[in-house]
């Protein structure tokens, strides 16, 4: 059987919340969707998720359909169905940490406070989880949680539509080459 990768975005399901900067990651899964012609619509393990292949692997296109937060188990569920070790994971989030329009491919590490991200770990037991992180910026004067549900203004906006392409371009060098070559690639 073909090697499986997974690549997990996080995002909160619903309409109010499609372009939010917390949709990051559901944005990324699109985005490889359309330029792989993947189609994700089918639901399972409280999922919406699409199967293609790329550089022959099987290529499992996931979105937790639960609140950020709560990822943890639908993502759990989905390694375990797949009998994936933690190498064929890749979870894809939005940080506060860094500015619009940068990201960075960690192989492994603590959540950084990212409630969705810590949901995984915790329900994975392992920190050793491939994550594409995805800068929005701070929060400044508004609160953290107003701020991640916002959408982002005009210049953030075209920062972080740059920077999908290019997570959308690191995952599928991940899926090519392993984290250490994303890490290489996309970490400047």
């Amino acid at each position: 059987m073909a090697e499986i990768k997974l690549v997990v975005g996080l995002g909160n399901p619903g309409d109010e919340y499609v372009n939010t900067r917390h949709n990051a990651g559901f944005r990324v899964i699109d985005s490889l969707a359309a330029a792989l012609k993947i189609d994700v619509r089918k639901k399972k393990f409280g999922t919406i998720f699409g199967e293609g292949e790329f550089a022959d692997k099987k290529l499992i296109l996931l979105k937790p359909w639960q609140f950020i937060n709560q990822s943890g188990q639908a993502v759990a569920t989905a390694v375990g169905f797949y009998k994936l070790g933690s190498g064929d994971l890749l979870v894809i989030t939005d940080d506060m940490a860094l500015e619009p329009g940068r990201i960075r491919i960690r192989a492994e590490g603590s959540a950084g406070g990212h409630k969705g991200l810590a949901d995984i770990i915790e329900k994975l037991n392992t920190e050793s989880i491939a994550r594409c992180r995805i800068g929005i910026g701070q929060s400044g004067e508004e609160a953290d949680v107003d701020f991640v549900l916002d959408k982002p203004t005009e210049q953030e906006k075209l920062l972080l539509d740059e920077a999908i392409e290019k997570a959308k371009e690191a995952v599928l060098c991940w899926i090519e080459r392993g984290v250490e070559a994303a890490m290489n690639e996309f970490n400047n």
